[in-house]
C-alpha cells in the first residue's frame, strides 16, 4: 500500500501501482520527431493543427525547411493566411499533426 500526500496534510492510499499511462505520452521524443520530418523533407505533407476551442486547420502543401528548433511548410495555396513553421514541440504536445499526402 503507498501513501501519497497531496499538500493539505491527508494522505490518500493507493492499493497496488498507479497506471498513467492514459496522460502520459509513450515511446515519443523529440529526436524521433525531428527524425521522422527530417525524413518528409522537400515531400508533399498534410499539416492538421488544432487552434483550441473546437477550430482545426488542415491543409497540404510542401515542407520546406528543417531547422534545429523548428520547421517550415509552404501550403499549396498561395491564398492562405497562416502560420506555416512550426516547432517540434507542438508536434510531441499533439497540437501539430504532419504526415505524408496521399
Amino acid at each position: 500500500m503507498t501513501k501519497v500526500f497531496d499538500g493539505s496534510g491527508f494522505g490518500i492510499n493507493f492499493c497496488g501501482r498507479v497506471n498513467n499511462f492514459g496522460m502520459i505520452k509513450r515511446h515519443n521524443d523529440i529526436q524521433a520527431i525531428k527524425k521522422t520530418i527530417a525524413d518528409y523533407f522537400r515531400t508533399q505533407v498534410d499539416v492538421t493543427v488544432n487552434l483550441g476551442r473546437n477550430k482545426v486547420l488542415r491543409y497540404c502543401g510542401e515542407l520546406s525547411g528543417v531547422y534545429p528548433a523548428l520547421f517550415t511548410v509552404s501550403p499549396n495555396d498561395k491564398n492562405f493566411l497562416g502560420k506555416t513553421s512550426y516547432s517540434y514541440a507542438e508536434v510531441l504536445c499533439g497540437s501539430v499533426k504532419v504526415k505524408p499526402a496521399k
